[in-house]
């Protein structure tokens, strides 16, 4: 079964250009085409794409209000990519707080592209982890409270499990943490879903995001 995309986008030239990029892929499909966010929930309904790449600003319904309508709505809902023109951008960071699985850059390179979407879908690592430590080292600060912190304590989280969450902070994959924690990769996929579980995150991107704002890593 081929890996299946939703493209969302007000820019009609972007859409085609991701498109193409992505048809080249044997085992990528694109599904369907949005405008703007608005239109992402019955499409997700109708297409039950496995990743929508999403423009970040859209004139009805922005990425942030659009992931959080598809996560509040829609069972099982897909991993959700955020197309950005600029890295360092607050709604880049909001959408990320959303719910969003990672984001892309539209001058990204193609082989970077399908890198992305292969990544987020397969959600074993944090895509562009330097990039997200740097958004929460400028806009988590204001969003890292005293609720961050007191959920980070009541998680509870193992010595293995605090271990487990900071390198997936850096960025390391499942079978990367196992190597340098010398445990099986196995068991370090346990350590990740208790950590999720514990933090009630939808992934990675969400576990480390709390992470950040609780304190418990820093962006420094």
């Amino acid at each position: 079964m081929p890996l299946t995309v939703l493209l969302v986008d007000d820019e009609p030239l972007v859409r085609a250009g991701l498109r193409a990029v992505l048809e080249a892929q044997p085992d990528i499909e694109v599904v369907g085409e949005a405008a703007d966010g608005a239109a992402v929930i019955p499409l997700v309904r109708r297409l039950r794409p496995d990743v929508v790449a999403m423009d970040v600003r859209m004139p009805l319904m922005d990425g942030i209000e659009a992931t959080h309508a598809v996560l509040r709505s829609v069972p099982e809902p897909p991993k959700i990519l955020v197309v950005t023109t600029f890295e360092n951008d607050e709604y880049v960071y909001g959408a990320l707080r959303a719910g969003a699985d990672g984001f892309l850059l539209k001058r990204a390179r193609p082989a970077e592209i399908v890198h992305a979407v292969r990544l987020v879908a397969e959600g074993d690592s944090l895509l562009f982890p330097a990039a997200v430590r740097r958004l929460a080292a400028e806009y988590g600060k204001d969003s890292g409270t005293t609720e961050a912190r007191a959920a980070m304590e009541r998680a509870a989280l193992t010595g293995r499990e605090a271990d487990v969450l900071r390198l997936m902070a850096r960025g390391l994959a499942n079978a990367e943490i196992a190597e340098r924690l010398m445990i099986g990769t196995e068991t370090v996929k346990s350590h990740v879903s208790a950590v999720l579980a514990k933090l009630g995150a939808r992934d990675r991107t969400q576990a480390v995001i709390a992470a950040y704002e609780s304190g418990f890593v820093s962006p420094g």
